[in-house]
């Protein structure tokens, strides 16, 4: 299981990070901030199922930032439609 999760998190973390820089990804797009923070969420898993605290600090604060970054687009999302 831990091994399913590393390889899923990895190649998304990854193919955001490649996507964005080709210029295909905007780093404050959707799609980059949804691979990063499911990404790094299943690798966070990966840490605590193995027991890497270290790598779990990582992987844990990248999928929150992501998923802030996440947040802070909807929330804008929604004030402009509800203001439009």
């Amino acid at each position: 299981m831990s091994q399913v999760l590393q390889w899923a998190g990895a190649v998304l973390v990854l193919a955001a990070f490649a996507l964005s820089q080709w210029n295909v990804w905007s780093v404050r797009s959707y799609l980059y901030l949804t691979f990063n923070c499911v990404g790094g969420a299943a690798l966070a898993a990966a840490a605590v199922l193995t027991r890497q605290w270290g790598f779990l600090l990582l992987e844990g604060v990248w999928a929150l930032v992501a998923g802030r970054g996440l947040l802070v687009r909807l929330s804008a999302r929604r004030a402009h439609q509800a203001t439009g």
